[in-house]
């Protein structure tokens, strides 16, 4: 009993301890970023790489694309995951719980906002004809972050790695793509690099956040059978989509088109489809999709239960990258040691930037090739090599000239 109240006493003491000055800005530069990173994981990337390597330096570039190849071969949101674990080196757990708030809140409340009122706007005639200019300045986010990828590529095998991703990112469009190239790429370069060997310690291993990940995932598609109750069973739908998604929301969107369009009809195609280009010109992680999806699956009970729809969705589809990240972080500086692991990192880091490079092309050839694009497609990847002109500053001069034109 003695023991009980003393752990108690300590957990209460824990939470008493403010947030230093750093971190402060630290949660500032993170709510800057949700509001202003557009373009998915890819192009987030790019505003990671200045926000935190080179103006705060929180971390090296070296650490940082460590830290995106462990997500990338990890289900969940890619870029969610990496700017979580960031926190967490920053911080602990208190500091990567608010990051992720502050990462995923801005999106998903203009989601669920979205999904109460797509009837509405279907009805007054809503165009986003206004975001016409966001896209091809995504293709530009993505390019310049591919382009520092590239560049932390030292070896031969590496650029080969990368060529060979680049081949079938650009050839193969499926989901299975991702974790079989990464994994496959590992093992190659772990195989093949040979790295000095490190004195190692033995480091413990904290189960509780995988033994969560997986009683979460049972529990919830038991208490959804059991009940049949809808906000249950989406949660377990979209933690279910979360837990064996790769490669980001772009990946996602058509998982969810199946199950919720073609099979269970909580939406039209016509709906999906607005929500889904919508989501691709707002900022933050493309996973807040969910929140949409989940409002208007609970439209029949009124502004509380697409509410309620758009929350579960949410918590669905973040927790189980969030789960599985928090489980790998509190070991990951340790199990890189590794001589095999380093190695391995190197493979997985080179194919990674191989499908950022296909993604770009992909995203290029997706919008209109005309004058306008193509120039601001230029423009702004010249404008990124000048770290005092901000992105934010690109998207609202977008936003407006959008309005204007």
């Amino acid at each position: 009993m003695l023991a009980f109240y003393s752990k108690v006493a300590i957990f209460k003491k824990k939470k008493k301890i403010p947030l230093t000055a750093r971190e402060y800005v630290f949660l500032r530069n993170v709510l800057l970023i949700a509001i202003t990173a557009f373009g998915g994981p890819q192009a987030h990337m790019a505003m990671f790489f200045k926000v935190f390597v080179d103006k705060q330096r929180y971390l090296t570039k070296e650490e940082l694309l460590e830290l995106y190849s462990l997500c990338q071969i990890l289900p969940g949101p890619t870029s969610t995951q990496t700017i979580t674990a960031i926190g967490f080196r920053k911080g602990g757990a208190k500091l990567a719980y608010l990051t992720i708030l502050l990462w995923s809140l801005p999106a998903v409340i203009f989601m669920t906002v979205l999904g109460i009122l797509v009837n509405y706007l279907a009805e007054a005639g809503f165009s986003k004809d206004f975001t016409r200019y966001i896209r091809p300045m995504a293709v530009s986010f993505v390019a310049f972050a591919a382009f520092r990828m590239l560049k932390v590529l030292q070896t031969h095998l590496a650029m080969g790695l990368a060529a060979v991703a680049i081949i079938l990112g650009l050839l193969i469009s499926s989901p299975y793509l991702f974790p079989v190239v990464l994994i496959s790429a590992g093992i190659i370069a772990g195989i093949v690099r040979k790295f000095p060997h490190e004195p190692l310690k033995p480091f413990k291993v904290e189960w509780d956040n995988l033994f969560l990940y997986g009683a979460v995932f049972i529990g919830s598609a038991l208490l959804g059978w059991i009940t049949k109750s809808l906000p249950i069973r989406l949660f377990e739908n979209f933690y279910r989509n979360g837990s064996l998604v790769f490669g980001g929301g772009h990946v996602l969107a058509p998982m969810l088109f199946t199950e919720f369009v073609e099979f269970k009809r909580y939406l039209t195609a016509h709906e999906f489809m607005t929500g889904y280009s919508i989501v691709q010109s707002l900022p933050g992680p493309l996973f807040s999709f969910a929140a949409y999806i989940g409002a208007l699956s609970m439209r029949e009970y009124g502004i509380v239960g697409e509410v309620i729809g758009a929350v579960m969705s949410s918590l669905g589809i973040f927790l189980p990258g969030t789960f599985l990240i928090f489980f790998f972080i509190r070991f990951w500086d340790e199990l890189k040691k590794y001589s095999k692991v380093r190695a391995s990192l190197e493979g997985i880091t080179a194919a990674g930037a191989g499908f950022v490079v296909s993604a770009a092309f992909h995203l290029f050839v997706s919008i209109d090739w005309n004058i306008a694009n193509l120039s601001i497609v230029i423009i702004v990847f010249v404008g990124q090599f000048f770290e005092k002109i901000p992105s934010v500053l690109f998207v609202l001069i977008g936003i407006i000239a959008g309005f204007i034109f």
